[in-house]
């Protein structure tokens, strides 16, 4: 729709083009939430329907080359995605919980993954290549959307901990079998099993896993007494050597990054780390998931060649939508009920669960390059038809799900932070933390406590710490 004038913008350079298309983005990205919001859908429904009314099939409005050359956002925004998971992995909470969140994975993947081998196999009659990958993948969560919705309602309690800790122990099994599937249909394509075509996708997700190790311990190292704006340039950067490191690998990052965010988390027990990331990534998600939906191929669902053993195409990625729904559902309900979860995390859990952008969509990328042929197409349309109606439903079942467990509102539970290893300065700064917040909602109540002050206040905390330069001048603010 709009090539001709990107073509007479740009002349000689593509730069125009490509900062006009990124404006494009991130404007209409935000305008879709506001009908969103009206629909009290979450923001990520809005990012992909966006990315599919400003794509090539309605509006033309961002040329395929600038489409194409925006792949890397994909890498990226599954770093800070598994990088905030990572967070959720506290060695003390496994310790007291982590027989119980196993359990309830384990049933979680096995159901969803038979359950689609039989649909895929046995049912549509799908090639055995494609079956083994579409089964490992249907165990996959996507933690992005699921973490947009829980930031939103600012959702907290054991529904939003098991949840969390069940979506990062599904994406981990889900990468290693994902990464033995794809090696098995490799060798099914070209002729025989081998040891290394299997082996080696499985060293290179263990190596990432080993430099996001490392790579945490160095985050912890470099961070010590750094101001905030230096302590955001070291985490993205060693997030960026992640993501450098997957796409030369041909894996993807997801578990590199959670292992340095697990690593970081047990080693420091700073979680500011994560709120400042939090901070700084909605538009990096904004652009990854609009760019999913700018990739959503209408044209390939419709043709008269989309069928497969007389099946369309559109079909089989709903009856795989249906299926994994219902898989993951009862795995979730069977699992919590043998952990003997209370029935507001039993009954619910399923419905989080469904999202599957992001981490899929990469996953199946990488799968369609590796693979190749009418395999790798068919693989790559079925998982991204089922990931943009998961990402209209999904996020909209998310937020039902936190609803109905009561873990957001007025009966949400007071947020409990896991129990640490603190050192006495550390006890010290967090009880005078507790104190400075009970002293703002006791002035912000009899209404003595100005805009100006709470301004002055925030940017006090954010540049120097918690409150001790707010302490030092309070005579003064007392006076104004």
């Amino acid at each position: 729709m709009l090539n001709g004038l990107y073509e007479k913008l740009g002349g000689l350079s593509s730069v125009p083009v490509i900062i006009i298309s990124i404006a494009i983005i991130l404007i209409f990205g935000f305008l879709a939430t506001r009908l969103t919001k009206l629909l009290k859908l979450p923001n990520v429904t809005a990012y992909l329907l966006t990315g599919i009314l400003i794509g090539p099939f309605v509006m033309d409005l961002i040329p395929a080359p600038v489409v194409s050359g925006m792949d890397f956002i994909s890498d990226i925004a599954v770093a800070f995605i598994a990088f905030s998971v990572g967070e959720y992995f506290r060695l003390d909470v496994l310790k007291s919980n982590g027989k119980k969140l196993t359990i309830i994975a384990l049933f979680d993947i096995l159901i969803v993954t038979v359950l689609v081998f039989v649909l895929t196999y046995f049912i549509l009659g799908l090639s055995l290549p494609v079956s083994i990958v579409l089964s490992a993948l249907a165990s996959v969560v996507s933690p992005s959307s699921t973490m947009m919705t829980i930031r939103q309602t600012n959702a907290r309690g054991d529904y939003v901990n098991t949840l969390l800790s069940v979506i990062a122990i599904d994406d981990i099994v889900g990468m290693i079998s994902f990464s033995v599937a794809v090696s098995i249909a490799m060798a099914f394509t070209g002729g025989g099993i081998s040891l290394g075509a299997i082996g080696m996708p499985l060293l290179y997700n263990v190596i990432m896993v080993a430099v996001g190790v490392l790579l945490g311990l160095v985050l912890k190292l470099f961070l010590k007494k750094r101001s905030n704006d230096n302590r955001l340039i070291i985490a993205v950067s060693l997030l960026l050597v992640i993501c450098g490191i997957g796409a030369a690998l041909d894996v993807s990052p997801l578990l590199g990054c959670m292992a340095m965010g697990m690593v970081y988390i047990n080693v420091s027990g700073d979680d500011r780390l994560f709120k400042q990331l939090n901070y700084f990534s909605p538009p990096l998600l904004l652009l990854f998931f609009v760019h999913s939906g700018l990739n959503f191929r209408i044209d390939t669902l419709f043709s008269a060649g989309s069928f497969i053993n007389g099946v369309p195409l559109l079909v089989v990625a709903v009856l795989y939508f249906v299926v994994r729904t219902g898989g993951k559902y009862l795995g979730a309900f069977t699992g919590c009920a043998v952990a003997k979860k209370e029935k507001g995390v039993r009954n619910n859990l399923g419905l989080a669960l469904l999202p599957q952008a992001g981490v899929a969509i990469g996953l199946a990328s990488i799968c369609g390059r590796v693979i190749g042929g009418a395999d790798g197409e068919i693989l790559q349309t079925i998982i991204l038809t089922a990931s943009i109606i998961y990402e209209i439903v999904g996020p909209a079942c998310a937020k039902l799900g936190l609803y109905l467990s009561k873990s957001y509102g007025e009966d949400a539970p007071e947020q409990i932070q896991p129990t640490q290893k603190l050192s006495q300065e550390e006890r010290v700064e967090q009880l005078k933390e507790q104190l400075y917040k009970i002293e703002n909602e006791l002035r912000d109540a009899d209404g003595t406590y100005s805009e100006e002050e709470r301004a002055f206040n925030e940017v006090a905390e954010q540049e120097f710490g918690f409150s001790d330069y707010i302490r030092k001048n309070r005579k003064f603010i007392n006076r104004r």
